[in-house]
């Protein structure tokens, strides 16, 4: 997990395309914690199936990481942060629950999906 809790993960993708189509993602996690590993497997997959090829997530272990965690005020992970599109919103607590994660990306499955 060491690349993945410290900068850009595999999922990290160049940004193209119109800016508001994009999803920048940071995904703040405290080392290799079973809530943390529950975290990035379920935004992944989220990520993967609703926002293929237009988004970018980061995930951060805030214990390798601390500034980064103080900058965007976090104090408890994991949290996902939408950076973009706007506004900026957070997610906080067990993000295992899908629906959970969809609610806070305010993202929705189409009607029989």
């Amino acid at each position: 997990m060491d690349e993945t809790r410290s900068g850009l993960s595999d999922e990290a993708r160049p940004l193209q395309g119109a800016p508001s189509s994009w999803y920048i993602l940071r995904l703040y996690v405290t080392g290799g914690t079973l809530s943390s590993l529950r975290a990035i497997a379920r935004v992944r997959e989220v990520c993967e199936e609703l926002l293929p090829g237009r988004y970018q997530l980061q995930v951060i272990d805030i214990y390798q990481q601390p500034a980064l965690a103080a900058g965007d005020q976090i104090t408890v992970a994991p949290t996902l942060v939408r950076r973009s599109p706007g506004p900026l919103r957070k997610l906080i607590g067990d993000l295992a629950n899908r629906e959970r994660i969809l609610a806070g990306l305010e993202l929705q499955v189409a009607a029989g999906g």
